[in-house]
């Protein structure tokens, strides 16, 4: 069998994961249900804050010119 190049791989690995994460947040969608489960707007409001902060660290490792520099504060 062939090695896999680094763009097969991505792929495969990012479709997979992608599809994995879209689930899960299918999956907190259906805790939507009040008959079925309890929560008030804190518990909501932190939840959406947490998947914002992780999408957008997401986006910051992509648009980084060095993943290292990405937090550091410059002038």
């Amino acid at each position: 069998m062939a090695k896999e190049d680094k763009r097969e791989k991505f792929v495969r690995l990012a479709e997979g994961r992608t599809q994995s994460a879209l689930d899960a947040i299918r999956k907190l969608g259906n805790l939507s249900n009040q008959r079925a489960y309890s929560y008030d707007d804190n518990d909501i409001k932190k939840i959406i804050r947490a998947l914002r902060e992780a999408t957008s660290e997401i986006e910051r490792k992509y648009t980084s010119s060095s993943g290292d520099g990405a937090n550091k504060f410059k002038l």
